[in-house]
């Protein structure tokens, strides 16, 4: 059922509302990045001396210049790995509309999700982004004793947070964050698993960048069969518990 899901949201990646939060989330990451490089190598350029003077070499006037050039270069490499967690944290304030799209496609008999507020979703958003770089940081003093095992752990781990957020995310537009919280602790396996499956595209360039709306998509499906047998635990519309 898990790969079902899957293979659902796959099907609707031509929808034009997940084209939309895709370029969105893109477009802001990259502008983010691009900013934050520029910023940095200003800064590291205004620090540094117009001049060094080594001994035996006289004055140097290019300094400032090479430090520029390797903040620049820092920031591209560091920027591969913040990509994928800032697209993620940034196709969060958009995840409603994949969820809807998917429900307008797929479940048409529902009455409309109360809309979640900029705020909450903000700080849903940013508090993601921060544990999903927190956690990979730490788990990268192990993955070098792992060996081979190391992308079993990544997809582990990346996929439990994964899973974790985004049904969390997705749930929270129908049963609120109580009841969102609950139906994601009683099926913390499957719900795990889809996770996983999500991780593991994200060892592929440029497919990872799919792997946000494609997670939203695939978890609004999960939630949609989790909570079936009790539809009459959710909000009236307007309302959240």
């Amino acid at each position: 059922m898990i790969v079902t899901d899957f293979l659902k949201a796959l099907a609707q990646l031509s929808d034009r509302r997940f084209r939309r939060v895709l370029w969105l989330g893109l477009g802001l990451t990259v502008a983010l990045l691009f900013g934050m490089t520029v910023v940095f190598a200003g800064l590291v350029g205004w620090l540094a001396p117009d001049t060094l003077a080594l001994p035996g070499l006289g004055d140097i006037t290019w300094v400032g210049d090479v430090f520029s050039v390797a903040v620049i270069a820092a920031m591209l490499v560091l920027s591969v790995f913040l990509m994928v967690p800032v697209a993620s944290a940034f196709t969060g304030l958009f995840l409603e509309d994949v969820a809807q799209a998917v429900e307008d496609r797929h479940y048409p008999g529902l009455p409309p999700a109360p809309r979640i507020g900029l705020y909450e979703t903000l700080k849903d958003s940013v508090n993601f982004f921060g544990v999903l770089v927190a956690v990979n940081a730490l788990a990268l003093l192990l993955y070098f004793p792992l060996g081979p095992l190391a992308p079993v752990m990544f997809w582990a781990v990346n996929g439990y947070l994964l899973g974790r957020e985004y049904f969390q995310m997705v749930a929270m537009r129908r049963l609120g964050r109580k009841g969102a919280a609950d139906l994601r602790r009683r099926h913390w396996g499957r719900v795990w698993l889809a996770g996983t499956l999500m991780a593991v595209p994200l060892s592929v360039p440029l497919v990872n960048l799919l792997i946000p709306i494609l997670g939203a998509a695939t978890f609004t499906h999960q939630f949609h069969r989790l909570n079936a047998k009790a539809p009459s635990a959710w909000p009236a519309p307007g309302r959240r518990a």
